[in-house]
C-alpha cells in the first residue's frame, strides 16, 4: 500500500523538520512508496529552506506565492498527491503520525473517508485547549449540524485519511479557501454518498495555532452559510 502525505505550511519553520522526520519514520516502516508534499502557504520565515535541509527525494515543496489560505493549500497538495491513499495532516502533528494506523483499518473495512474527532467517546486530549478554544471547539460543530445537517461531532481536525479516487472527485469541488473547508469537503463527500468514518484520535493542543478566535471564527461562520448556498445553487451537484 502506498501514501501520500499532504501538509499544510506557514511559518513553520520551528517545528515542521521534526513532524516530517516522525512521519518518514513511520512511513518507512509501514508502506511500500510515499510521498510528502509540503504545501508552502506564502510562508514569509524558513520553512522552505528547512525543509529542503531534509534533503529527502520524498519530500515536494509546493510553494504559493502569498498566502491563500489552509483549504487553498490542502487542496494543491491532494490535487496533486500520486498515491492510492491521501493522508492530510497538520504541520504540528497535533495528531500523532501513529494514529494512521487505526484509520488503515477503517479503509480496508470499505470506507472512502476517514477523519479524526477529538469530540467522541474514546479521544484522547493530552494537551486541552485553553477554555475559549475549547468552546469553539464545541460551538462550531452545533453550527455545522444546523446549517448543514450534517451529524459529525468534529469536523475541523486536522487529521483526515482519503482514498485517491474519492479525494479528487471531493476536492476539485472544493470552493472554500479558508478554515471551514474541512465542513464543506466532509459535506461534498456525504453529498456524493462516500463512506465516512469519523474516528476518535490522540490529540494535543498546539500553543502556536494560527487560528484567530475571532476574525477568524466570524470568517468560517460566513463560510458555512456559503456551503448551503453552494449546495441550493447546485455547485456541488456530480458533473
Amino acid at each position: 500500500m502506498n501514501i501520500s502525505v499532504v501538509i499544510p505550511a506557514y511559518n513553520e519553520e520551528n517545528r515542521i523538520k521534526k513532524s516530517i522526520i516522525k512521519i518518514i519514520a513511520y512511513l518507512e516502516n509501514n508502506f511500500g512508496k510515499y510521498e510528502i508534499l509540503v504545501v508552502d502557504d506564502g510562508s514569509t520565515d524558513s520553512t522552505h529552506r528547512t525543509i529542503s535541509e531534509l534533503n529527502n527525494s520524498n519530500i515536494s515543496i509546493l510553494r504559493n506565492k502569498k498566502n491563500k489560505g489552509k483549504g487553498h493549500s490542502i487542496k494543491k497538495g491532494v490535487l496533486s498527491a500520486e498515491y492510492e491513499l491521501i493522508l492530510v495532516t497538520d504541520a504540528d502533528l497535533s495528531t500523532p503520525i501513529e494514529e494512521l494506523g487505526k484509520f488503515i483499518k477503517y479503509i480496508k473495512q470499505g470506507y472512502d473517508v476517514v477523519f479524526g474527532s477529538r469530540n467522541l467517546k474514546g479521544s484522547k486530549i493530552k494537551e486541552s485547549q485553553p477554555f475559549y478554544r475549547q468552546l469553539m471547539g464545541k460551538t462550531f460543530p452545533l453550527l455545522v449540524n444546523i446549517i448543514t445537517s450534517l451529524k459529525f461531532k468534529d469536523t475541523q481536525c486536522g487529521f483526515k485519511l482519503f482514498k485517491n479516487q474519492a479525494a479528487k472527485e471531493i476536492f476539485n469541488r472544493q470552493t472554500i479557501d479558508g478554515f471551514a473547508f474541512d465542513a464543506e469537503i466532509l459535506f461534498i463527500a456525504n453529498n456524493l454518498k462516500y463512506r465516512i468514518k469519523e474516528a476518535p484520535v490522540v490529540w494535543s493542543n498546539s500553543k502556536e495555532s494560527k487560528v484567530s478566535p475571532i476574525k477568524d471564527s466570524i470568517k468560517m461562520f460566513v463560510d458555512i452559510l456559503k456551503i448551503r448556498l453552494n449546495d441550493l445553487s447546485g455547485k456541488y451537484k456530480i458533473r
